[in-house]
């Protein structure tokens, strides 16, 4: 893998120019994207890059206007940094203000896969009209892979709906990168667009001796309809091609004029809809990884796992300590060094520990982790059936229609209490579409 890491090099400086940490970054964030040091009246947001410690805890480093961070974060056995500026000390979506680049993690390259992806740059499909994959801006020998930087011309502004639009663009593109000729790994490792990946000239998970390099390829920057451009699938374009606002209220302003919406996304990071459940879901998902999950699932088991701690209000702590548990675990059912499993997945994996994964399709995680995921039991009954038996049941235990009101039709509270007594299994939707009330009643009363 050493010696593979010096070919990927010599292969891409052969047709790109090497680009420097600062270059490259400078390159990513223009000037006047963050806060100048100091300057707290600029009410911009920063770049915060993150270091992984020999405990396995983190600490953060705020990236300023003048960049000058990153020397310190070169230094760094692990340090990792997203595309992403924040307000705030904290890298969550709620405090997410602008996506400056989105960025895939490809896995498997060896220099054939290598050669593939930049031939598929270049060849255009007459068909679509376009490459088989859009050109990067910049190209990343991480070590064991490749990132492929895709920088935006404006930063795309990170409000909810954008983020989901955004989410969507990049499955979409990576199942379209992640290809049998570009990967020796058949499955793709999807991620969110705010994952961190290691600094630009900081030791890959080779070594020091080994920096993670970035070579600058295409000039032309990238706009949102660009990339989407390249998306195959109409179904998938039309879950994409969403409004995306533009707007200039600073979270100060947002502050002064939305305090309750600032107090509940931004204080304590709460997503839209959000509900807290039982941590039992939590402890389940742990034991369940750690028996069952296998090779080409393991990030994606973690991933989940750290869906359902941010669900379960398990603390990050908590996490990252069962999270590491896992590790040896994981890597000593590789089947070669190819798919070794590393800090880097586990760090790639915990990023999910954020309000944006927190309404992650049950269906997804299933797939993903290929753990099939249970259903509400009705012990093989369908569901008219199912329902018929537990109204002869509660007529059991109300004789003569003693559970209903007498004094009229049942309340919207007593039709959810009663539903829920009568199916403890059920999720808010079956109750939205069995008692036929709406959402935000249903939600109401929901305990």
């Amino acid at each position: 893998m050493k010696r593979l890491f010096h070919e990927k090099n010599e292969l891409l400086a052969s047709q790109f120019v090497q680009a420097s940490t600062f270059g490259f970054y400078r390159g990513i964030f223009p000037v006047g994207s963050f806060e100048r040091k100091g300057c707290y009246d600029d009410s911009k947001p920063n770049g915060i890059a993150v270091e992984l410690l020999s405990d396995n805890k983190i600490r953060k480093h705020m990236l300023f206007d003048d960049l000058n961070e990153l020397v310190a974060m070169q230094r760094c056995d692990f340090s990792f940094l997203s595309p992403v500026s924040y307000f705030g000390k904290n890298r969550t979506s709620a405090n997410a203000r602008w996506l400056y680049a989105m960025v895939f993690d490809l896995d498997g390259v060896d220099i054939p896969q290598l050669k593939a992806v930049l031939h598929q740059m270049e060849t255009v499909s007459g068909l679509w009209n376009r490459t088989i994959l859009p050109r990067a801006n910049y190209i990343v020998n991480s070590g064991t892979g490749i990132h492929l930087y895709y920088v935006f011309e404006d930063p795309v502004p990170l409000y909810p709906q954008n983020q989901r639009s955004l989410k969507q663009l990049k499955f979409a593109l990576t199942r379209l990168i992640w290809n049998r000729y570009t990967s020796t790994i058949q499955k793709p490792q999807l991620q969110g667009i705010m994952q961190g990946f290691r600094v630009i000239g900081s030791p890959s998970r080779l070594g020091a001796e080994y920096p993670v390099t970035a070579f600058r390829c295409y000039p032309d920057k990238w706009t949102v309809d660009g990339l989407i451009h390249h998306v195959i699938t109409e179904d998938e374009k039309k879950q994409i091609q969403k409004p995306l606002l533009k707007g200039k209220l600073s979270l100060e302003e947002a502050k002064r004029k939305y305090p309750e919406w600032y107090d509940r996304r931004i204080v304590k990071e709460e997503a839209k809809g959000r509900w807290h459940i039982k941590r039992d879901l939590y402890d389940w998902w742990l034991l369940r990884i750690g028996e069952e999950i296998e090779v080409g699932h393991r990030y994606f088991g973690l991933m989940a796992l750290a869906v359902y701690a941010r669900k379960c209000d398990v603390s990050e702590e908590e996490l990252r300590r069962d999270a590491y548990g896992l590790l040896q675990r994981f890597d000593s059912k590789a089947r070669d060094d190819m798919n070794r499993f590393t800090r880097d997945d586990v760090e790639a994996a915990l990023e999910a520990y954020n309000e944006h994964y927190i309404t992650f399709p049950r269906d997804d995680i299933a797939r993903l982790t290929a753990l099939p995921m249970p259903v509400n039991k009705r012990n093989g009954r369908n569901q008219t059936l199912h329902l018929e038996r537990a109204r002869a049941v509660q007529n059991i235990d109300y004789p003569n229609g003693t559970w209903r009101n007498r004094n009229g039709r049942p309340s919207a509270e007593q039709t959810v209490r009663e539903y829920m007594i009568s199916h403890p299994a059920a999720s808010k939707a079956e109750v939205i579409r069995s008692t036929g009330l709406s959402k935000p009643t249903v939600y109401k009363y929901w305990t």
